[in-house]
This record gives structure tokens, C-alpha cells and sequence, in this order.
């Protein structure tokens, strides 16, 4: 479905889809998290995938306005998780700014992140008195380790970009214009590889993980 917040544009095979929403921090509610899953299901195609977010926060995470109709517990959260993990080219979180609460989803199921050095990240569930979304705590846990995980999500941590780089949650951080060059000097060798090569490599990779995140 098309959605007023959520653009997506394809170059050759790369795609890049954006959460278009910066009056209100990119909050996403429903009818957003199915367009987001609806545009990376569409471009199964691409060698390789970027999600990021206009303006200065990726995403504020759910739409505070909605969680009375049930957001926080929609299963489209974990859809668009899903869907991102599941795509067959390399994904790429591309964060131009903190990215908090549920959008944390999206991101952990990416092969890769990087962010410029501003951005934050936390999921305060408890302070909310709500649950994460069931894949998010795994997925964190195998990219950061159970401990850290902990932390993050029970004592409701906010971590920077820097520590997150310490930590192995990004692959890279730097000020945006470099990030950008930074990024478009990278995904040129999986682009021109194509994504079957690009697949069979993740497949290598992520044979023993269930939710797709890579083991560290």
C-alpha cells in the first residue's frame, strides 16, 4: 500500500525506503508499519536495501496518540521485522538520527547499521510498563550479548552511537555527508555482485540463527 509518510525510490538494484513523517519525530502508527512492510516485500528484487528516516530522528518509535487502539501490541511490528529479515539483499539501517521504542525492530533485523554520531538508542518497555516486540530482545542479544541486552531493555539504557559502534550494534558512524559517501563507496561490491551472491553469503551466515542477526 502507499502511505503519505513512507517513499520509496529504486536505482538499478538499490533501494532505498524512508520514514517521511519528521513533524512528528518519524512515529510511526499501523498503516505505516504495513506500508514499510509493503515497500520492502516489493523490492525483493534489489541487491540491496536502505532504511532510514527524513529529518533528524530515524524514528521516535511507536505514535504515542495510538497506543490506545492497540499499537503497541500490533503484530505488524513484528511483520515488517520479519519481512526485512527475510529479504533476500543486503539491508542496510541507515540512521540520520535516535532511533527509539519499536523502530529498534526494524533496525536489529538489518544486516547491517550506521548512524551519524548524534544518534541514541533505547526501548524503554518497562518504564512503559509494556513488552518488546517478541523478536527484538533475541536479536539484540546476539549482536550485543545477553548482558548488555539485558541492560538495555530492563534498565531501559540509553546508549550512544559511539558506544553502540563499541558494542558491535553499528558498523560504522560518522558525520552525514561522509556516512553518505561512506555508504555509497561500500555497496558497490554487493551491488555489482547481485543478490543471489549476496544471498548465498547471508545464507552461510545465518544458517544457525533463527531470527536472522548475526552471532557475536
Amino acid at each position: 500500500m502507499e502511505h503519505p509518510n513512507v517513499d520509496s525510490t529504486t536505482i538499478d538494484t538499490l533501494t532505498t525506503i524512508t520514514i517521511n513523517r519528521p513533524d512528528r519525530a518519524n512515529a510511526l502508527t499501523s498503516s505505516m508499519l504495513v506500508a514499510l512492510t509493503d515497500a520492502v516485500q516489493a523490492a525483493h528484487q534489489s541487491s540491496v536495501l536502505i532504511l532510514t528516516g527524513a529529518g533528524r530522528v530515524f524514528s521516535a518509535g511507536a505514535d504515542l496518540d495510538h497506543l490506545n487502539d492497540g499499537l503497541a501490541t500490533d503484530p505488524a511490528w513484528e511483520h515488517l521485522s520479519r519481512a526485512v529479515a527475510d529479504h533476500a539483499g543486503l539491508t542496510v539501517a541507515y540512521l540520520n538520527g535516535t532511533v527509539a521504542g519499536g523502530a529498534m525492530g526494524m533496525v536489529l533485523a538489518c544486516d547491517l547499521r550506521v548512524a551519524v554520531p548524534n544518534a541514541k538508542f533505547f526501548y524503554p518497555v518497562l518504564a512503559n510498563k509494556v513488552d518488546p516486540q517478541p523478536s527484538d530482545p533475541m536479536r539484540m542479544a546476539q549482536i550485543i550479548g545477553s548482558s548488555r541486552a539485558i541492560g538495555f531493555f530492563c534498565l531501559g539504557e540509553k546508549i550512544s552511537a559511539q558506544t553502540a559502534l563499541a558494542w558491535g550494534l553499528l558498523n560504522h558512524v560518522a558525520e552525514k555527508p561522509e556516512l553518505d559517501q561512506w555508504v555509497a563507496d561500500q555497496l558497490q561490491v554487493p551491488q555489482a555482485a547481485g543478490q543471489p551472491a549476496v544471498q548465498r553469503i547471508k545464507s552461510m551466515i545465518y544458517d544457525q540463527s533463527a531470527t536472522k542477526t548475526p552471532d557475536t
